[in-house]
C-alpha cells in the first residue's frame, strides 16, 4: 500500500489529475487500473487525488497500461520523483499543521494569489516584528516563545516567494479594520508595517487594496480566504478558507466562481491601489 504523507505537494496534485486524466482518456475504471496493479481502487483514487505519495512503480505500470510512450513515461517519473521530495516547509512540521502545509506549497507555485483579509495584514507582507506581535496575542492557541519563534520563521521564510524572479501577483484587498486595530505594541510597530506595506505595494507585482470603513458592508464580510491561480492547466483554481481548527480547500467550479465574483465585486468596492498608497502615507504621517 502507498504511503501516507502528512500533506500533498502541488506536484503530487498535478500528476495525480493527470493520471486520472490519462485513465478517463482510454476508458479505463478505476477498479479496472486496479486490477491490472493487483490493488484495490482506493489505492487508484488515493493516488489520483494526492492522498499519499505516488509510489514510482505503480505509476510506471499505470503509464504503461495508459499507452503512454515510453519517452514520456521517463519524463513522468522522473517528475514524480521530485514531486515525492519533501518541501521546504516540510522543516517546521513541529509548529506547521497538516492542513496548512497545502497552503505553503501553493502559495509557492501560484502564478496568481488573491485574498481578502478582514482582521490582520496578510502573512506575505508583514514585519517580523508585527508577525512576532499577532502570535504572542494567542492567534494559534497556547504556544511556547520556542513554537512563536518557529511561526514568525516559517512566516519570513514564506515571504522569499515576493522577491524570486518568477513571483507570483499578489492581489489583496485588507479591510480598515486590520490597520486601526492593530495586535497590541507600541507605535513603532504600526510604523514599521506601514512602512512595509508602503514599500510592498510600489512593486509591479503586488496589488494592494483597502476596503475602507466609509464604503459600508460588502460581499465578504463572511470572513476572510484566498484564491490560488497557477500556470499548469491541470490544476484548477482553488480556494482555501479557514476555520479555527482546520481548512477548505475548494476547488468545485461553482465555489470558486463564486469567490471570484465576491474578490471582483469587493476589488470594485475597495480604494483602489492609488487611493490605498495615500491612506497608508496619511496614516504614516499621523503616527
Amino acid at each position: 500500500m502507498s504511503e501516507r504523507r502528512p500533506a500533498p505537494t502541488v506536484g503530487q496534485v498535478v500528476l495525480g489529475r493527470r493520471l486520472r486524466d490519462l485513465r478517463e482518456a482510454v476508458g479505463l475504471k478505476r477498479d479496472e487500473a486496479a486490477h491490472a496493479l493487483r490493488v484495490t481502487a482506493a489505492t487508484i483514487r488515493r493516488m489520483e487525488t494526492a492522498e499519499v505519495a505516488l509510489k514510482i512503480p505503480y505509476v510506471q505500470m499505470l503509464l504503461e497500461l495508459y499507452g503512454v510512450p515510453e519517452q514520456e513515461i521517463e519524463a513522468f517519473v522522473a517528475l514524480a520523483e521530485e514531486a515525492n521530495l519533501p518541501g521546504w516547509w516540510q522543516r517546521f512540521h513541529d509548529v506547521l499543521p497538516d492542513w496548512f502545509s497545502l497552503y505553503v506549497s501553493l502559495e509557492g507555485a501560484a502564478e496568481m494569489i488573491r485574498s481578502y483579509e478582514p482582521h490582520f495584514v496578510p502573512g506575505l507582507l508583514q514585519t517580523e516584528e508585527y508577525a512576532r506581535a499577532v502570535f504572542d496575542a494567542g492567534t494559534v492557541g497556547r504556544s511556547t516563545p520556542a513554537d512563536i519563534d518557529r511561526h514568525v520563521s516559517l512566516r519570513m521564510a514564506r515571504q522569499s516567494l515576493l522577491t524570486r524572479e518568477d513571483a507570483p501577483h499578489l492581489w489583496v484587498v485588507m479591510d480598515e479594520t486590520a490597520l486601526r486595530r492593530p495586535p497590541p505594541g507600541d507605535a513603532a510597530l504600526l510604523r514599521g508595517q506601514l512602512d512595509r506595506l508602503i514599500e510592498t505595494a510600489a512593486l509591479p507585482h503586488v496589488t494592494l487594496q483597502i476596503a475602507e470603513f466609509a464604503t459600508g458592508p460588502h460581499p465578504a464580510t463572511f470572513g476572510p480566504f484566498t484564491l490560488f491561480r497557477f500556470p499548469v492547466r491541470e490544476l484548477p483554481d482553488m480556494v482555501y478558507s479557514e476555520y479555527v481548527t482546520g481548512a477548505l480547500y475548494l476547488d468545485a467550479r461553482e465555489e470558486v466562481g463564486m469567490h471570484l465574483e465576491v474578490l471582483d465585486h469587493l476589488a470594485a468596492q475597495s480604494a483602489s491601489a492609488e487611493r490605498t498608497l495615500e491612506i497608508l502615507r496619511k496614516m504614516r504621517a499621523e503616527l
